[in-house]
């Protein structure tokens, strides 16, 4: 499994959610609404998710091992923030 595009949909300022993207999954699959999360103590990733009946929201879509989930986690973080450095260097922010 190779992660062969990442698109950034929107950058967020406010609140604990930074950013929600869509992959594709070896030029064959696409995962939409991908939220990169502001954690307590890192950033982290969260799978597109529904409310189920009682409440719970459950993954729609979500690796099933720990490998996968740091890849696909490592892939999405590394992009977002390269993202959000090619927008300072846009806009003049970045250090030099």
């Amino acid at each position: 499994m190779q992660i062969t595009d990442i698109k950034i949909r929107k950058i967020i300022t406010e609140g604990r959610l930074r950013a929600i993207i869509s992959i594709t999954i070896d030029n064959m699959l696409a995962i939409h609404d991908i939220k990169v999360v502001q954690g307590d103590e890192r950033l982290f990733v969260a799978m597109p998710s529904r409310k189920d009946e009682n409440g719970i929201f459950r993954d729609v879509v979500h690796p099933i091992s720990l490998e996968a989930r740091a890849a696909v986690e490592g892939e999405i973080l590394e992009a977002y923030k390269n993202h959000l450095y090619n927008l300072e260097i846009e806009n003049g922010e970045a250090a030099v």
